[in-house]
């Protein structure tokens, strides 16, 4: 089986669904995106830089939810 790879463009849902340590990690890089509605719109990427977080910052988190 092949495993689905989460990029900076994979929702936060979808993200949800492929890792389910997912939550865990994203509530520690200080996204509480978890609990939104918005999740099954809004992207990785969107929401980091929602909330304020550098491009370096979301490739450390997006290797981390990998």
């Amino acid at each position: 089986m092949k495993k689905i790879k989460i990029t900076k463009k994979t929702t936060i849902s979808e993200a949800l669904k492929i890792n389910d340590r997912s939550s865990e990690i994203l509530f520690e890089a200080g996204l509480g995106c978890v609990g939104c509605s918005m999740t099954i719109f809004e992207t990785i990427e969107d929401g980091c830089l929602g909330h304020g977080m550098s491009k370096k910052e979301i490739d450390e988190l997006i290797k981390k939810l990998n």
